[in-house]
């Protein structure tokens, strides 16, 4: 292991994470009913610009006034290039009392953008004498916060995640897609021909390095990697398969924009008890091993050494999070 330990961030639940457009109160009452494990309340893509300063105002008594339970709240602000993003800030700390917990930073493109936010909320949080320490969860979506993604995982003491904004990232890269995540038929290779001259067609992931190297960076920084957006809500299909896709890679969740995939994102980022429970036989093995002297065993046929330690132990710990917060 290398002589730097790096510092993790909060061991929050991020299995979904629920979008709520912030000019929709009607909605916020039934999110807070929801299974989701993180809500972020959405001053940005979601609200046109005529319906910003009411939707931050709605924000802000919803912070206040509405019973949240153990959620993970957060708030999305407007992006650096816009005029709304400092008065997003300054007036959900100074107005919106301590509920809070997270800042979605959208569009990040540089370290400094987060050095920039990371300043203004301190000055905030310092003005108010607010006592919970604020966080950041950062969306990359464009070309340029790919390319700088490891030093913006790295750029502030606030960083708690790192999520992918598949939209605005096809957007930004030209990609030749009009669909908010998923599959492309377009994106797939052909086998040579068989015997009677048939080839199939195989499908690949278009946003596998996207994302593969987005979990690098959130790891590496002690982060928490999430999954974004999957469009086609009326395909709870295509959101497992993607979910299972990023989950493999090492996501820890994945958002939801309709409430109908919070517990699709749960289920997919909860263990199953066969999991957890092939993972405590591994330990088991392992500390048997350790009391002999043993250095790696083999278990069901297969070799167990002390990544499989390490490996078996986030699992566990995963599961018990959870059910510590049932």
């Amino acid at each position: 292991m290398s002589f730097k330990i790096v510092e993790q961030a909060p061991a929050r639940l991020n299995r979904s994470e629920l979008a709520v457009p912030g000019s929709q109160p009607q909605l916020f009452e039934k999110a807070a009913k929801s299974a989701a494990d993180v809500i972020f309340l959405d001053l940005e893509d979601a609200v046109a610009p005529d319906d910003k300063a009411q939707a931050r105002k709605n924000i802000i008594a919803a912070l206040r006034d509405i019973d949240w339970g153990t959620k993970t709240m957060s708030v999305r602000i407007n992006g650096l290039d816009t005029h709304y993003m400092y008065r997003d800030v300054v007036d959900v700390i100074e107005q919106g009392g301590e509920r809070l917990d997270l800042i979605m930073i959208p569009k990040v493109g540089t370290a400094a953008d987060v050095y920039a936010v990371d300043m203004l909320v301190t000055q905030c949080e310092a003005a108010v004498g607010r006592k919970k320490h604020i966080g950041f969860e950062m969306i990359i979506e464009t070309a340029l916060g790919m390319q700088n993604v490891h030093e913006i995982a790295a750029a502030s003491k606030r960083n708690e995640s790192l999520h992918f904004g598949v939209a605005d990232y096809a957007a930004s890269t030209k990609a030749r897609t009009t669909n908010i995540g998923g599959a492309n038929p377009a994106y797939s290779i052909l086998p040579d021909k068989d015997e009677a001259g048939n080839r199939d067609i195989h499908w690949g992931d278009m946003w596998h390095y996207a994302i593969a190297r987005m979990v690098v960076a959130a790891r590496a920084n002690g982060l928490r990697p999430v999954d974004g957006p999957f469009g086609d809500f009326s395909d709870p299909e295509g959101y497992k398969a993607g979910g299972n896709r990023a989950g493999v890679l090492g996501c820890e969740g994945k958002w939801a924009i309709h409430p109908s995939q919070v517990e699709l994102a749960n289920q997919l980022f909860t263990p199953s008890d066969a999991e957890v429970k092939k993972a405590e036989r591994i330990l088991e093995a392992m500390a048997q091993a350790q009391r002999e002297g043993k250095g790696a065993v083999s278990l069901d046929g297969r070799l167990i050494d002390l990544a499989s330690i390490r490996q078996a132990e986030v699992l566990v710990a995963k599961a018990k999070q959870i059910s510590a917060a049932k």
